[in-house]
């Protein structure tokens, strides 16, 4: 199966990004299944409906959430309905949507997609992920129900992201991170034969600071002080993720290359066919 997994879409950049790239590569990559982490696309806090129908129309199957997953409250009822969202597993309790879902690409395969929220730097306390992931992965084993498996990882600390790699190692297909808008160079494929990537990056612009015009986070970083709100930078923006190809029988990873295309990023990714 080929799988493509995009990084936080940031803004009106990142949306523009998608919309004119994603149909290209589903067709030129021969793509099964794609995966977007919208939690940015909306003035860079949360995503909205509108926006949310955007990137499903521009060739993704699921998108992923995190964090700023209800910044956006139309979202909060979108979610109970749209069932290709999928919010944080281990967000509150009471949360509207789900935190995983099995899907069906084209041909029928089955393909597990779960996102879970670290806890480590992050702005407010998350039920254990490790725990959930645990639950997740043993009632929906890699090659049984599903024949791939994929975990977003949205948290701030690589070390983190690390450990959960390692710890789904074999049971997932990949495990990619995401959050800190900015894409690592370790894609690699672990010993039991899961994919891993610690962060996708972000589809925006990258003439900026995490996808936000300069001057703002500039000001506070060298005087302590606000002036006003963060705004999305609106240059042009690269598209960043991570393309694999897994093994339908065992689901594990076969191929992992990241991806960047467009913007002010070096160009990276399959070779088309």
């Amino acid at each position: 199966m080929r799988l493509l997994f995009l990084g936080d879409v940031m803004g009106r950049a990142g949306r523009a990004a998608v919309t004119e790239q994603l149909p290209r590569l589903r067709a030129d990559w021969k793509l099964d299944f794609v995966v977007v982490n919208g939690e940015n696309a909306s003035n860079g806090a949360g995503l909205s409906v509108a926006h949310a129908k955007l990137l499903f129309e521009a060739g993704a199957d699921c998108v992923t959430l995190g964090d700023h997953a209800f910044d956006q409250k139309d979202m909060l009822q979108y979610c109970e309905e749209e069932t290709r969202i999928i919010r944080p597993v281990n967000y509150a309790k009471s949360a509207p949507g789900r935190g995983f879902r099995i899907f069906e690409d084209r041909r029928g395969r089955k393909v597990l997609v779960v996102q879970v929220l670290g806890q480590v730097f992050m702005k407010r306390p998350f039920d254990d992920p490790f725990s959930h992931m645990e639950r997740v992965l043993k009632t929906h084993p890699m090659g049984g129900q599903a024949q791939a498996v994929l975990v977003d990882m949205h948290c701030e600390a690589t070390s983190e992201k690390m450990a959960m790699g390692h710890f789904c190692d074999g049971k997932a297909s990949l495990v990619v991170g995401t959050h800190t808008h900015v894409p690592t160079g370790d894609a690699q494929i672990l010993p039991g034969g899961t994919a891993y990537l610690t962060d996708a990056g972000m589809c925006g612009d990258y003439d900026s600071v995490i996808g936000m015009e300069k001057s703002e986070p500039l000001r506070r970083f060298v005087t302590g002080m606000s002036k006003g709100r963060f705004q999305p930078s609106r240059g042009e923006a690269t598209l960043s993720g991570v393309y694999v190809e897994t093994d339908d029988r065992s689901g594990k990873a076969t191929r992992i290359e990241m991806v960047r295309q467009g913007g002010r990023l070096a160009p990276a990714g399959p070779v088309a066919g």
